[in-house]
Formats: C-alpha cells, sequence, structure tokens
C-alpha cells in the first residue's frame, strides 16, 4: 500500500496522466449550477427577461425535468464508444497496421480481411456497451414517465421558460408521436403573453377536479378521458409525465407518491397543514420528517385556487445547490415578504406519507435538485485488469518495434554490404523505391506486419467473450438467486467480473442495504422480570398493517371507533365511501412487513395481573406490568386513524421506533386509541374491570361515550410534551388522568444511564441491578434498548412548575436553557417500571457476511444519514465493531475541538509510533487554531493522553481505553467531512487516521460526501473500491467506486439503475465477491498472462528464423499457419482457462475467506508474471526452432537424400508449437474438466486434419505452396521424433518448477487442494485451525482480526451477560470517554415541525387556561407515590390495607 502523495517518476506521471483520461469529460454536459432564480407564479415575466428578439434570455432558462442516466445519445454512441474503445494500446496499433495493408507494398493478403478482425472487435464491443446503455435508457424512461398531477386548464399559464428536452438513444430509434405545441398569446383576460408556449390537452389524458361545480349535482368526479371542452376549460388536474414538469407547475402529490421535483408547499390535507416525508432515499433515516407551508399560501386548497390571477406571487430562489439541509428563499406575495426554509420545502427522492394530499409549486427541475445534483455523471469503467494490461501491450510494441528496427537495420547494412558483390537476390536494386537503402524501411514496416501477433487482436475478443459468459454465470448462480422476489443477481456492467477478486474496500449504505427498514420489538424487562418474546416464525411476518383490534379479537376487546382528528383531510370520498388513497399504517409508508409481539409467559401474567388479588405476591408485579405498557401506549407522538373500509385503527408514526413501541403495547392489549385534541384515550386489560363481558362483547362504535364513561377506554388529558433530542436522550409527556382522582403522571422512557440518574435515591435498588443485567443482555444481543419509568406529581408541584415553564418556553432570552433546566428538574425522583429491547432488523446474513468479508483482509466503511448512535449500534450489530473494539468519535460540533485538532490528538493518543505524524510538522493552516496553542481548558497543550472529564451526566470515562486487543472503529460525522474536505493537509490526515483504523463509520453524510468518501481512498492510496447500496442517495457513491454494487430494495431501483451488478440480499455480496470475484480475477489474469506466452511462442519461432533469411522478414510458416494461430490453433485452452480453470471449488472459497488475499493482493496477474510467461515462450521457441532446424539440416530427412524444403521443417515446428502451446495452458490450468480436456486437443487434431487436407489441395483449386508436402512431412521420422522431444523439453522447466514449489514452498490455495483432493468431506470452516491448514496462517491484515459469527441477532438465548458494547469509545471533541454502553438508540424527528405545533396547540391552551381551577379537583385523601395507583387500575382493583407501605420496587 503506497503512502499518499508518494513521488513517481516523469515517465510514471505521465502515463498516469494520459491513462487517466476520461473520456465522459468530453461528452458531458458541464452545466454550471443556475443563476439566482425568480419564479412568477400567475403573472407574465418583467420585459427585461427577453431579449430584442422577444425570446426568454438564457440565464433564465431552467432545466428541464428530463434526468438522464445512461452514457450515450443517438449522437454521441459511435464517438464516444469509439474513443473509449481506442483508449486501448491495442487497437490503435490494430488498426495502424491494417491501414498499411492497404498499400500494395505492404499487403499480405486482403486489406480488408486484415480490418475484418478489428472491425469485429469494435461492433461486438459496441453493442455490448449500447445493449448495457439501452436497459439504462429503458430504466430513465420508467423514471422520467412516472405521472405526477399537473395543475391545467382554466386561465393558467405557466410562463417560467425551460429547456428543450434530450433526444435520448431509445427516444432517437423508437420516435413517438409528440403531442401538437400551440403558442399562447393572450389568457382569457386578455393579458398578453409573450413567447410562452403549452402543449395541448391530449383527448387521453387523465384530469381531476377537486373543487364542485355550481351546476352540477354531482360529486367531483374523475374523468378518465378528460371529459368535456368546457370541463377542460375549468381548472383541473392533468396527469403528466415527470419528464413535463416545469419549474412553476403547480403539483399535486397524493399519499405515499414521490416528488418529481423540488416543490414548494402551498398547503396539505392536515389542519395545521403539516406533511409528513420519508427521506430514506436522501440521507437513509428511516424516521419520518415533517414538513409545513409557507403561512401566506396556505389558503391554495384546490386547482381553482391554483389558477385564480388574484393568487399571483413571486418565489425568489437562491441558485441551486448540493446542501440537502439549507435553503434560502422567499416568498414575495405583493409587498410582503415571506421566508422560506428547507422545512416549507418537498425535495425530488422523497415520498409522502402520512399525509393525504399536498399542493405546492414547482422551484428546481432535473439537473438543479437537490438529489441529482448530489449524483455524479455517469463513468465510464475500466477493469484494473485491463488497465494493467496497457503497459504490458506497450511493453510488447516497444519489443515490437527493436525486432523491427533490427530486421530493417540489418537487411540494409546487409544489402549494402552485398550488392556491390552482386548478390543474385539484391538484382535490380536500383530504383528509387527499391535499393539498398530504402528497403531498410521497407524491411522495417515489414516486420511490424510479419511479428504484429505478438499484440493478439484475438485477446480483446476472447477477453469480451470471456466476460459475457462470466457475467451469465453470475446471472444463473442459484446460490445468488432470491427466491422471495424471483430475483437473480445481474451483472450490469459485463468488464468487471475480475475487479471483484481485487476489492481492497467496501463502502456500505446502512439503510435497506445491512438493514431492513424494520424495526421489531423482540425482548422487555419488566419489574425485574425478563421476557424473551415466542420463537420468531416466518409466517409472523406479514405484509399486511397490524389493526387493533379486530371484532372477534381472542381478548375479548372490542373495536371503539374513535373518530381521528390528527389527520385532518380534504380527501373527496365516493358514493361508496373510499377514500382516493388509503392511509398507511403504523410506518407502512414504505409497505414495510409488520411483527407483532407474543410471549405466552407475558400474556399469562397479564391475564392473572387483571384478576390478581391486592394481598398476593403477584400484586406488585401487576401494577408494574399495567405501569410499564402504559408508558409504552401513551409516552409517544403516534397519531391514529380509522380505515374507512374495516373501521379498523390504523396507527400513524414518525419513528419507526415508537411505531414497533406502540404496536407491541396493543399486541399485549394496551391499545392506543387515538387523541381528542389534548386528550389521549386508551384501553387496556384492566380498563373494562366494571364492564360485564356482556355489554363488553356487544360495545360498537355508537356506544363510544358510554364504553369510556364506565371504564372501556381510560382519558388522559396531555399537559406537556418533553420531546426527545440527541442531548436529553429521553422523552416525557405529563399526563392528568380523567378519572375521580384526576392525578398527574410524568412517562418517561430514554437512555439508561439519564434514566438512572434520575431515579429516586434509594428505591428500587434490586430492581435495578436486574434491569441491568437484562440492558446488558440486549445489548449483547444487538437490540435497542430504551429503559422506561415514570413519577406521580403532586398538584401543587405541577402548579408552580407549569407557570415557571410557561414562561421559559415565551422567555426571549436563553429560551432552550431555560426550558432544558426546568424538563430536568421535573424529571427526577423517578421510580423504574423496566426496559425494552427492539431489533433494527439486518437483511438475512449481514452478520455472518461482514465478519467473513473482514476475515478475506477487505476493510469495511459505512456511510450513512443517520444519526451517530443509530450508526455505532449498527455497527456492533453487523460486526463491524467487535467486541474489544475502541471506537474513536470525530464531530464537527462547534463547541468542541477543531477537526484538525481533533485527528492529531487521535493519532498521538492511540498510533504514537505510527509515523503518521512525521512531516507533518503539526501546522495549523490558516484560521484554525495550532494544537500547540490550546485554547480548550481541560485538554492537554502538549498533545499528550486525554484527561478524565465529568459532565454533568456522569463520569464516562473508562481506565483502559485504547488498549482494548480488537483494534480500533474511526466514527466520523457529515460536519466534520465538511471540513475536511474543504482542507488537504485535514483529508490527507483522515486518510492516514482510517488506514490504520479496523474499520470507518462515516454518519450524517450526504450522498455527495459518500461520494467524496470513496475518492478519498480511491485516489488517495490507489486501492480497489466497491460501494453496495440501495437508494437514490447512493447513486454517487456506486458511480465513484470501481465497482457499484446496487440492491434491489424498498427505497426503489435507483441505485440498481447506476449500478454495475444488481443483487437482492447483501449476503450474497460475499459470494459475488470470494467466489465469482475470485474466480474471474484468476481466471482473466492466468488467461491474458497464457494468451501473450502463446504469442510469443510464435513470434520467437519467426524470430529466430531471420537469423537465417538476411533479416528480410520472411515467415518462416506458410501464411495460413499464422494466420490461423489464435483463431483455431491456439484459442481453445485460453478460453477454457477463462471458462472453466477454478483455483479452489466455491464452497471452499466460502469457508476460507483468507484466501482471497491472492486477489486483494493482485497476485494473479501482474508485470513480474507477464515477464516469466514472456521468458518462458521466448526459451520454448528457442527450443523448437534450434532442434527441429539442426534435426532437419543435419541429414537429410529425405531417404533421396535430397536437401528438404523450407515448409518441410516449417510445417513440423508449427505443429511442435502448437502443441507446447496448448499442453503449457493445460499445464496452467488447475482444474481439468471434460471442458478442458476437449479444449486442449481440439486445436492439435484440428492442425493435423488441416495440413493433411491442405497439402492435398492442387494449385488448381488453390494457390499454395505445400502441395505434396504430406509425402516427405508424415513419413519422416524426423517430424514424430521431434515432437514429443521438443514438446517436452519446452515444458520441463515449468514442471519441474511447480513441483519443486508444490513439494518444498506449496502456498495456501495449493494446501487446501491437497486437502480437499485427499479428503473431500472434510469442513475446512470448522478445521481453521488444524494442521493441514498452517499454510493459512499468514500475517493479519488489519482488517481481518477474529470475530464472532453470531446469525440473526434476535436469536441469541439469553445468558450470561457478555456486554459486546462494552467496546471503549472516545469522542475526540470533548475527551469524553466510555466503556459501559448498554445499546440506547432512538430514531425521531428532532424540533420538527410537528412537534413544534404540537407544544404551540399545548401553549396556546395554556395561555387560555391559566388557571387550573377547571381541572377535575384532586382527592381529598394524598395518595402515595406508589405503584399500587398507576395508570388506570380500577379504585376497586388491588386496594391496600391501611397499613400497607409503598409497594416495593
Amino acid at each position: 500500500m503506497s503512502a499518499p502523495g508518494h513521488h513517481k517518476s516523469a515517465i510514471v506521471r505521465w502515463y498516469d496522466k494520459v491513462a487517466a483520461f476520461k473520456v465522459e469529460d468530453l461528452f458531458a454536459r458541464k452545466t454550471e449550477p443556475g443563476p439566482q432564480r425568480t419564479i412568477f407564479v400567475n403573472e407574465n415575466l418583467p420585459d427585461d427577461y427577453h431579449d430584442q428578439r422577444g425570446r426568454v434570455k438564457r440565464e433564465h432558462v431552467y432545466a428541464t425535468n428530463q434526468v438522464i442516466t445512461s452514457k450515450y445519445t443517438i449522437i454521441t454512441f459511435v464517438p464516444r464508444n469509439l474513443l473509449e474503445q481506442f483508449r486501448r494500446v491495442a487497437n490503435v496499433f490494430f488498426l495502424g497496421i491494417a491501414v498499411l495493408q492497404f498499400f500494395n507494398i505492404f499487403s499480405t493478403i486482403s486489406p480488408g480481411l486484415v480490418l475484418l478482425p478489428l472491425l469485429i472487435v469494435l461492433t461486438i464491443t459496441a453493442v455490448k456497451d449500447g445493449y448495457e446503455d439501452v436497459k439504462r435508457h429503458q430504466s430513465d424512461r420508467t423514471v422520467n414517465h412516472s405521472m405526477v398531477r399537473v395543475l391545467a386548464g382554466g386561465d393558467w399559464v405557466n410562463p417560467n421558460a425551460m429547456q428543450k428536452k434530450s433526444r435520448t438513444f431509445v427516444r432517437g430509434l423508437m420516435p413517438r408521436l409528440r403531442p401538437k405545441i400551440k403558442v399562447l398569446t393572450s389568457n382569457s383576460n386578455g393579458e398578453e403573453l409573450a413567447g410562452v408556449t403549452t402543449a395541448a390537452t391530449a383527448v387521453s389524458e387523465r384530469v381531476e377536479y377537486d373543487d364542485p361545480v355550481e351546476d352540477a349535482h354531482i360529486l367531483p368526479t374523475v374523468f378518465a378521458h378528460g371529459g368535456t371542452e368546457t370541463d377542460r376549460l375549468r381548472p383541473h388536474w392533468k396527469t403528466t409525465p415527470w419528464e413535463n414538469v416545469a419549474v412553476g407547475d403547480y403539483v399535486k402529490i397524493m399519499n405515499n407518491e414521490s416528488f418529481p421535483a423540488d416543490i414548494l408547499i402551498c398547503s396539505t390535507s392536515e389542519e395545521e397543514n403539516v406533511a409528513f416525508v420519508e427521506t430514506k432515499n436522501l440521507d437513509g433515516e428511516t424516521n419520518l420528517k415533517s414538513r409545513n407551508a409557507v403561512s401566506d399560501l396556505t389558503h391554495i386548497r384546490s386547482a381553482a385556487d391554483c389558477a385564480s390571477p388574484h393568487n399571483k406571487f413571486r418565489i425568489e430562489c437562491d441558485r441551486p445547490d448540493v446542501n440537502m439541509y439549507k435553503l434560502n428563499a422567499t416568498v414575495k406575495v405583493g409587498k410582503e415578504i415571506f421566508p422560506v426554509d428547507m422545512q416549507m420545502a418537498l425535495l425530488r427522492g422523497t415520498v409522502l406519507r402520512n399525509t393525504e394530499w399536498v399542493i405546492g409549486v414547482v422551484m428546481y427541475t432535473g439537473q438543479d435538485t437537490r438529489i441529482v445534483m448530489n449524483s455524479g455523471v455517469t463513468p465510464s469503467k475500466r477493469s484494473k485488469v485491463e488497465r494493467q494490461m496497457n503497459p504490458q501491450v506497450f511493453i510488447n510494441l516497444i519489443i515490437l518495434a527493436i525486432m523491427a528496427v533490427v530486421c530493417g537495420v540489418v537487411d540494409s547494412v546487409l544489402e549494402h554490404r552485398y550488392f556491390p558483390r552482386g548478390a543474385p537476390w539484391l538484382f535490380g536494386e536500383t530504383l528509387s523505391d527499391d535499393n539498398p537503402s530504402i528497403n531498410g524501411l521497407i524491411t522495417f514496416v515489414f516486420a511490424l506486419i510479419t511479428f504484429q501477433n505478438i499484440v493478439p487482436i484475438s485477446l480483446y475478443i476472447s477477453i469480451e467473450f470471456v466476460r459475457t459468459c462470466q457475467a451469465a454465470f453470475i446471472y444463473f448462480d442459484s446460490e445468488m438467486y432470491y427466491e422471495k422476489t424471483d430475483q437473480p443477481s445481474l451483472a450490469r456492467t459485463w468488464n468487471l467480473t475480475d475487479d471483484l477478486g481485487q476489492i481492497e474496500y467496501i463502502f456500505s449504505d446502512k439503510t435497506g442495504t445491512l438493514t431492513q427498514n424494520l424495526m421489531i420489538f423482540q425482548r422487555c424487562s419488566i419489574g425485574g422480570k425478563m421476557y424473551n418474546g415466542d420463537p420468531e416464525e416466518e409466517e409472523e411476518i406479514k405484509e399486511e398493517p397490524p389493526v387493533y383490534p379486530s371484532e372477534k379479537d381472542s381478548k375479548g376487546i372490542p373495536l371503539v371507533d374513535i373518530p381521528s382528528s390528527s389527520a385532518g383531510s380534504s380527501t373527496r370520498v365516493d358514493k361508496t365511501g373510499a377514500r382516493d388513497s388509503a392511509a398507511p399504517a403504523m410506518k407502512k409508508a414504505s409497505n414495510e412487513p409488520l411483527r407483532h409481539f407474543h410471549d405466552t409467559d407475558l400474556s399469562r401474567d397479564l391475564r392473572e395481573a387483571v384478576h390478581a388479588d391486592p394481598n398476593t405476591p403477584n400484586a406488585a408485579h401487576a401494577r408494574q406490568l399495567n405501569g410499564f405498557f402504559t408508558v409504552l401506549a401513551l409516552c409517544h407522538t403516534v397519531l391514529t386513524n380509522i380505515d374507512p373500509v374495516t373501521r379498523k385503527i390504523e396507527y400513524k408514526a414518525q419513528s419507526p421506533d415508537e411505531a414497533a413501541l406502540v404496536q407491541a403495547a396493543a399486541d399485549m392489549g394496551f391499545i392506543f386509541r387515538g387523541r381528542d385534541k389534548e386528550v389521549l384515550l386508551l384501553q387496556t386489560p384492566f380498563s373494562h374491570m366494571g364492564v360485564g363481558e356482556e355489554d363488553a362483547a356487544s360495545a360498537s362504535g355508537s356506544d363510544t361515550d358510554r364504553y369510556s364513561r364506565d371504564g372501556g377506554v381510560e382519558r388522559y388529558e396531555l399537559l406537556n410534551i418533553l420531546e426527545f433530542t440527541s442531548a436529553r436522550k429521553r422523552m416525557s409527556v405529563v399526563l392528568r388522568k380523567l378519572d375521580d382522582d384526576g392525578r398527574i403522571f410524568l412517562l418517561s422512557k430514554g437512555a439508561d444511564n439519564v434514566i438512572f440518574e434520575r431515579l429516586k435515591p434509594g428505591s428500587g435498588v434490586e430492581l435495578k441491578a436486574a434491569t441491568e443485567k437484562h440492558l446488558d443482555q440486549f445489548a449483547n444481543q444487538g437490540l435497542r434498548t430504551l429503559t422506561l419509568a415514570y413519577k406521580v406529581i403532586g398538584e401543587e408541584e405541577y402548579r408552580e412548575w407549569s407557570e415557571r415553564y410557561n414562561a421559559a418556553s415565551i422567555s426571549m432570552e436563553d429560551r432552550e436553557g431555560k426550558v432544558a433546566l426546568l424538563c430536568d428538574e421535573l424529571e427526577r425522583d423517578l421510580r423504574l417500571l423496566g426496559a425494552t429491547g427492539i431489533e433494527d432488523k439486518l437483511q438475512d446474513g449481514v452478520p455472518e457476511t461482514i465478519a467473513d468479508l473482514k476475515r478475506a483482509g477487505i476493510k469495511m466503511w459505512v456511510a450513512t444519514g443517520d444519526k451517530l448512535e443509530t450508526s455505532i449500534a449498527i455497527g456492533h450489530s453487523t460486526n463491524l465493531i467487535a467486541r474489544e473494539s475502541n471506537i474513536i468519535v470525530v464531530r464537527g460540533n462547534q463547541s468542541g475541538r477543531p477537526v484538525y485538532d481533533q485527528l492529531v490528538h487521535s493519532i498521538e493518543e492511540f498510533f504514537p509510533e505510527s509515523g503518521i505524524l512525521d512531516g507533518e510538522g503539526l501546522t495549523a493552516p490558516p484560521g484554525r487554531p495550532s494544537t500547540t496553542d490550546s485554547t480548550y481548558g481541560h485538554h492537554p497543550t502538549n498533545g499528550g493522553h486525554l484527561q478524565r472529564t465529568q459532565t454533568g451526566m456522569s463520569s464516562i470515562v473508562g481506565a483502559n481505553n485504547g488498549e482494548r486487543p480488537g483494534g480500533f472503529v474511526l466514527v466520523i460525522d457529515g460536519a466534520a467531512l465538511d471540513f475536511v474536505f474543504s482542507d488537504e493537509s485535514s483529508k490527507n490526515l483522515l486518510l492516514r487516521l482510517a488506514m490504520v483504523c479496523e474499520g470507518v463509520i462515516c454518519c450524517r453524510v450526504s450522498p455527495l460526501q459518500k461520494a467524496l468518501i470513496v475518492l478519498l481512498v480511491k485516489d488517495g492510496i490507489e486501492a480497489m473500491t466497491l460501494a453496495i447500496g440501495d437508494g437514490a442517495n447512493d447513486v454517487s457513491m456506486i458511480q465513484a467506486a470501481d465497482v457499484g454494487v446496487g440492491i434491489s430494495g424498498e427505497e426503489g431501483l435507483q441505485a440498481v439503475n447506476s449500478s454495475d451488478y444488481a443483487i437482492a440480499q447483501f449476503r450474497f455480496l460475499k459470494r459475488l465477491i470470494l467466489v465469482h470475484g475470485h474466480w474471474s480475477y484468476a481466471r482473466n489474469g492466468n488467461m491474458i498472462l497464457n494468451f501473450f506466452y502463446k504469442n510469443i511462442v510464435c513470434i520467437g519461432v519467426l524470430w529466430w528464423f531471420q537469423i537465417y533469411c538476411f533479416w528480410s522478414s520472411t515467415y518462416v510458416f506458410e501464411y495460413t499457419y499464422l494466420l490461423f494461430w489464435n483463431s483455431f490453433w491456439t484459442i481453445a485452452p485460453v478460453i477454457a482457462i477463462g471458462l472453466f480453470d477454478r483455483v479452489a471449488d466455491d464452497h471452499v472459497l466460502m469457508a476460507l475467506p483468507e484466501l482471497y488475499w491472492h486477489g486483494r493482493e493482485g497476485k494473479w496477474f501482474g508485470i513480474w508474471d507477464f515477464a516469466v510467461y514472456m521468458f518462458d515462450g521466448v526459451v520454448q521457441s528457442a527450443i523448437i526452432f534450434f532442434l527441429i532446424l539442426y534435426t532437419y539440416f543435419t541429414t537429410s530427412s529425405r531417404t533421396t537424400g535430397w536437401g528438404v524444403s523450407t515448409y518441410e521443417f516449417s510445417t513440423t515446428m508449427a505443429f511442435s508449437a502448437v502443441f507446447t502451446a496448448n499442453f503449457f495452458n493445460g499445464l496452467n490450468t488447475n482444474v481439468w474438466t471434460g471442458w478442458v480436456f476437449f479444449a486442449v486437443f481440439f486445436g492439435d487434431v484440428l492442425i493435423l486434419v488441416y495440413t493433411a487436407v491442405y497439402n492435398t489441395l492442387s494449385p488448381g483449386w488453390i494457390v499454395t505452396p505445400v502441395f505434396g508436402n504430406n509425402h516427405f512431412l508424415f513419413p519422416s521420422a524426423y517430424f514424430w521424433l521431434s515432437l514429443p522431444l521438443t514438446i517436452l523439453l519446452a515444458l520441463l522447466p515449468r514442471y519441474l518448477w511447480k513441483a519443486w514449489r508444490f513439494g518444498f514452498y506449496p502456498d495456501d490455495v495449493d494446501t487446501v487442494r491437497y486437502i480437499h483432493k485427499m479428503d473431500p468431506t472434510r469442513d475446512l470452516s470448522q478445521d481453521q485451525r488444524g494442521v493441514g491448514l498452517a499454510a493459512l496462517k499468514r500475517p493479519a491484515s488489519v482488517a481481518s482480526y477474529p470475530v464472532s459469527r453470531p446469525g440473526s441477532v434476535a436469536s441469541f438465548a439469553p445468558g450470561p451477560s457478555t456486554d459486546v458494547r462494552s467496546a471503549s469509545r472516545t469522542d475526540m471533541s470533548t475527551g469524553m470517554r466510555s466503556v459501559v454502553h448498554r445499546g440506547f438508540d432512538f430514531s425521531t424527528e428532532e424540533n420538527g415541525v410537528a412537534m413544534k405545533r404540537m407544544q404551540t396547540n399545548l401553549s396556546e391552551r395554556r395561555q387560555s387556561s391559566r388557571s387550573l381551577a377547571s381541572e377535575p379537583n384532586p382527592s381529598p385523601t394524598r395518595r402515595r407515590d406508589t405503584l399500587s395507583h398507576v395508570f388506570g387500575v380500577r379504585r376497586k382493583f388491588l386496594q391496600r390495607k391501611g397499613n400497607s407501605k409503598d409497594s416495593p420496587d
């Protein structure tokens, strides 16, 4: 591994510059991001937007919404493809040789026949490339022709000008009828509209109306064929392809639809004009984000509103930017200006969820959208083997040039010497074009033609054929076929199969690639007792949404028709009462399968708890069960909806974690029924204890009030939400139970260390210890943990706190700080209830795959948009972070150390002897504090060890940080990467630090940063890289890597469309790399070396003959033997190597990933191997030529004593050369199958048959110089004795070397093959430390340290606490170190619009009711702050004796 920036010679730098030439740079449209734009809605463009001819100026013409990921168009296909192919040095050489033979003086055969092989190579490659690109065009067409509702009709005209759409390859081949374009000069009001064009409404276009018609007595209708002409003149929504969407268009997006462009929100179906979007295509986060409409545009709620000339405004936007988290824009309505930020925008690539509809205005289209700007141009990738071949071909060309120069010079010298002596063969050479001086130059050119096979054109045809077959092997591999989706693995780019065998770094996305986008409630600990859930069964995972409950639910809990006030909607209902689009259920946004939680022990305990006697020991646990699931069911922000058809409850959750928690509570009978403004409705197994079974069974939607009043549904008033943030690591709600007592509860959930610090001192010590033990086990199993607690708040205490909280929430100074302090004050003296363990469901086989890839010496980097805690949690569960790993965290926060200092301190602290900082000088770049001038109080100024840091929560410093044996894993966030990529010294430092770490996790990164991370390694250390992902945010990373792999997951096919290989599951990557990659690289490398070898044997024989023909470039063979050398005689064995050779069987390569080091370190193909094979060919050609020559000439082979003819001994040489080359290729084949036997002997038999037939053809049939040669060739004893002698002597050196190496110095492949040969039934995966595999014990790569190989993280049986999360963790930005980390992770939107609206509603309610007098009076009897009165257990249930004490914790 070369160090970044290592010194290179001038020649190498020149060659690298030529080799780095990218054809796509010539054809890519180098369009700079457009200027700042003003979008005009319902008003004409200003006069200064037009030029003198009345056309819109170029700077005000916006990019079309057509997005093209393909490489070619109908115009650029031929020139671009030819340029790509002529990057091969050999193709340029072949073209030059073919051109030379168009001159009669140099012609050997028909010039057209000489050009034919080159044309075949170019045509085959062009057809393959064209086929690949047609597939890309078809994928683009699918995206560009997705349909969206766009405003049309009425007086609506969009004046903003757009570029013309590109004429793509498919569009050019298959032209379609386009609708006629009409030019509008004025609208219905007579206003002039210069230069505005619009497509005429096609009769077949689908239009929709969402406003009632005054003179019609029907509901708003969807006209399948556009309705009448009168209807089309009314404003309506017209479905149109994405590629036709223009800047300034109004669009209407329905639930679960994707956004075609970057859009400004005008209004939504929700009461607060909030929209929920899924952004995992952009940032990989699974939780929904909330967005809100521009306040002054919320009245635009229909097509008529949009088209109304009264609703005219302008949108002033900044120029297109790659930053997906920043937007600077304003909306100007009249003279009023309203600011716009990213919270009011919907980006292309995101999906609308939990919102019936959104109306918006298009701001950016196509190449100007954020997601496309973060994606690169489709690259033209070349394999590493092909790049290595170029210098080898260049060497052969140099050898060819030397040979030609020698022939030309020596021939000229000899002619000058013998011409004065009257040499008969030089008679008449006195002409201007035929004399000893000019003949040297002619001989030079003839030599180029004679020895041209030293660079075989058939090699390129063979490589293309072999790679095509290797792509087919991948497609037909049943081990990589995913039966569930009926999807095989697919090679979309056929020329990179050998690159799969040389991968050094893998860059992976997280969401959808490593995980399934599915949270499953797996385990819980309640009151010190752990419930592990029933064993997982495949049939439990269903595609249907959860519905709670059915009318025949086994729990006997009837369905109550609770109206959902959270999803105010203007969705139209037809006569059947069905909605236009079904509401999602419980994060059913992306249609994930949902799995219910079942636990037999827990169900039994709950049944016993319902009927428990208050004097039994089970009473305390019963109350804890009730409290635990009540917290799960109420401490959240989940909304409910009633399905209009089934009348069953569906949950709408922003966070998949919350969805799993609320669903688990519902599975156990604690059903959240929704909210009526600030009143939460909860049904529990304890709720209906006072209701008779008959009453409960007959309850229906019409009985809601009676059922709730009688106890069927408990009612809680939501008083406050103390929201979750990454700093707080907890969420709490303050509730008042609306019963006779009216008690106030604080329900909390959060990280274990945060909750434990806030427990009531001295209370529940045993419960805390038991819960900690269970949390350790959850973390050991890779689960995301939350700890639950509660507190009963006194009336006076809450009243006083509420007043202070209200004052803080409206404070103008340090509002966030004051609110945080008051939240912390209330969240004290909590009582512990238990903990939960949720599995972020991994793709099948992910931990095992990553573990084996690490054993193969491949370093794994994860790049995700998720937050740091989630990324680390996934690192643990996927085996990327091992048990004893040390985690180095580098953040780009504003309050901590500068990023450069963090990198320097990381190296000084953990790698002091690595030499990374040698020569760095530790000089801080301008504008950055020096590491030697620290201004950070507790940090050392001399770069020494980090000191113990006390925080407000706890001391989290570990004593043995950096000393754990598992190596180091670097975790760095997007903010830090922003700085690193802007500073060359920081980038170099990060690269060097990452090289000495076992793995790297990059969190909170943008799509563009993913690509920059790949390029950092790819260009920095010239390593082979592979990127794998499944979403649009992974496209740039996939394109930047040497090999891009797309997973056809739930995030769409954007990644697959841009990838080189498409697989259905991450686990298939192991077989793709370790088997197909290893095989392809070894096969192709071996095939190419043998190809060069066999041609040097042929050329060598021709070369040695020049000694005896006065260096005249004369052929020693009859020309057809040379012509068919690569076409028939020797082609089959090398093709067999490329198709059927195996260094080891597939199950061996899968069982022993360590064998991959041969490919990773480039051992199967290189310049040294090339030199050895070339030397072998030269030696063998000398043996063949000189032995046969002197055999035939020492004594005549003819019985008559006459001298032999040239073709008599040269044909014997041809036989010997063919047999030797084929057997040598067979000797270099590791596995001899029936196909290999056939291939090795095919050319040998063919040349025998050809010679026997060809020598019998008389000159009357064809001009031939070898007619009758059979009479002298085959009867000769020299022929039959020379063949075995020369073949054996030629092959003997290679055979002896292979035997000596295998016997005395076998490598690990030899060892494994021998073991498998002697004991085919031996399981090598279980015998990695056996004596027979001692050769495998090579020095381990830093990326291949031993790791455990667990199954699914959900399949662990409960066992002793072996905390996999005990790996040391150092945050370099603060200096804090932690050892104990019990798996806390919780994903939800922070400071989102939806939460702000909820807080605003609560605040307004507090303002309108400052007095608590209206609340139910508290009971005059003071209730004990214990679990005996928790959450909805009726007063007569589990009543304590008068002398009872606090229930145990």
